[in-house]
């Protein structure tokens, strides 16, 4: 089993930062694919960054990248995500995830790849 729990979300105005962290137990963190995803209300669950184990890869979904960077401490079990530039459209609230070895990028992109999820945080942009 892996426990994930997020901390970090909360309201800023648009074009302020946020910096989401992820804390994991219960497995060997510094062999996981951890991912970034978020949902809207009545919108379906996307993905939003992911970091391969030692940081050797990182992905950003379109909307997000050159505003958010995604970073991990596997000292410290946890992954962060570092949102600048914050737009309303960034408004949802965010799960950290964690998986296995991707095969490929498209892979490790999908809900369907991570194997945990944590309870989520919320994100709320807005004046």
């Amino acid at each position: 089993q892996v426990q994930l729990v997020e901390s970090g979300g909360g309201l800023v105005q648009p074009g302020g930062s946020l910096r989401l962290s992820c804390a994991a137990s219960g497995r060997t963190f510094s062999t996981s694919t951890m991912g970034w995803f978020r949902q809207a209300p009545g919108k379906e669950r996307e993905f939003v960054a992911n970091i391969w184990r030692s940081g050797s890869v990182t992905n950003y979904a379109n909307a997000v990248k050159g505003r958010f960077t995604i970073s991990r401490d596997d000292a410290k079990n946890t992954v962060y995500l570092q949102m600048n530039s914050l737009k309303p459209e960034d408004t949802a609230v965010y799960y950290c995830a964690a998986g296995g070895t991707p095969i490929s990028f498209i892979q490790a992109m999908r809900v369907n790849f991570y194997d945990y999820w944590g309870q989520g945080t919320q994100v709320t942009v807005s004046s």
